[in-house]
């Protein structure tokens, strides 16, 4: 079992041309807060918000930001434990599956 699952939403202030009518990055991030530890009680997460305008200095931030930036990805950009798991409209179904697959 894993002690703390780290979960990680790239995003902007500025909505991607396709996701008009989504929530926000950010508000995507608070979506998924609230989804995932009503449906795993028992898990401790941590969830992080980066701006990909602003990713600060860590190297994996640096480089999903430059990985969206560059359309490799669409955003919001959902990442568990260093690994994409969701982009676009992430759908609940797939992170859920990611992370019972954890422990």
């Amino acid at each position: 079992m894993v002690d703390m699952v780290k979960i990680t939403v790239y995003g902007a202030e500025e909505k991607c041309a396709s996701c008009i009518h989504l929530p926000s990055a950010k508000e995507t991030m608070e979506w998924l807060e609230a989804a995932i530890t009503r449906k795993f009680p028992e898990t401790s997460f941590d969830f992080t918000y980066i701006d990909i305008d602003h990713p600060g200095e860590e190297e994996i931030d640096i480089k999903f930001a430059e990985a969206i930036k560059d359309d490799e990805y669409f955003y919001p950009l959902v990442v568990l434990e260093d690994e994409v798991v969701a982009e676009g409209n992430p759908k609940l179904k797939d992170i859920y599956g990611k992370i019972e697959q954890l422990g």
